[in-house]
């Protein structure tokens, strides 16, 4: 962690542990197993723990946002701080570790779309206009930056309720507002499965999905 650098937010190795109630588990049993392995993690592992989500202990840690605030970097000032104590572990700084944010939430659908330049500016400009924290698509968050592999610039997006924003809304959106900017859409990444819902009726091509295969629903797993 000490050497780690990148564009998505993070605050320890782990980083993230999501618990999310599929099949015909409740959110009240994501968030038993959640603070049950949490406090696991840190015994085990003298890890400082943060619950979030449906897990949280305090309204102040719902979102995963205001838990990861500051990132990695930040961390010791905020372990110092009574009022952001670890939910569990240790309030001692571990370089090598960070800390872990352990959380009980609803399907996130993880989606990316790739821009016809390598401006990662333009790619923020647009990010910052659909997520929802700027006032766009609601339950949206989404970030700009460069996918260096492939030379381009992305919009990577978490569509955090797809009821309330569906994939074919995310993807119009970031369309029309890089044609705003005179650049063009590549494509389109699912990073992971997503709900047959979250397409609200469109095709995977029409996201810009254009491999897509039915093994990305969600419903092949359960």
């Amino acid at each position: 962690m000490r050497v780690h650098h990148g564009i998505h937010p993070r605050l320890g190795a782990l980083d993230v542990l999501p618990f999310v109630p599929l099949r015909d588990l409740t959110m009240a049993d994501a968030v038993t197993v959640a603070r049950t392995v949490g406090e696991r993690l840190a015994a085990d592992h003298s890890v400082p723990v943060y619950l979030y989500g449906a897990a949280a202990t305090a309204p102040a840690r719902r979102s995963l946002l205001a838990v990861r605030a500051g990132q990695y970097e930040g961390l010791p000032t905020r372990l110092a701080d009574p009022s952001w104590r670890p939910d569990f572990g240790p309030a001692v700084f571990a370089p090598r570790l960070g800390a872990v944010l352990v959380g009980a939430r609803d399907v996130l659908v993880a989606y990316n779309v790739w821009l016809e330049t390598d401006d990662a500016a333009v790619a923020r400009a647009i990010a910052r206009a659909v997520r929802e924290s700027a006032g766009g698509l609601p339950s949206l968050q989404a970030m700009g930056g460069r996918l260096e592999r492939r030379g381009i610039a992305q919009v990577a997006m978490n569509l955090l309720d797809y009821r309330v924003t569906s994939l074919p809304q995310a993807f119009d959106a970031v369309r029309a507002e890089a044609a705003r900017r005179g650049v063009g859409v590549r494509r389109a990444e699912l990073v992971g499965l997503a709900p047959r819902a979250a397409f609200a009726g469109r095709s995977p091509e029409s996201v810009g999905l254009v491999d897509f295969a039915e093994s990305s629903y969600l419903e092949t797993y359960l």
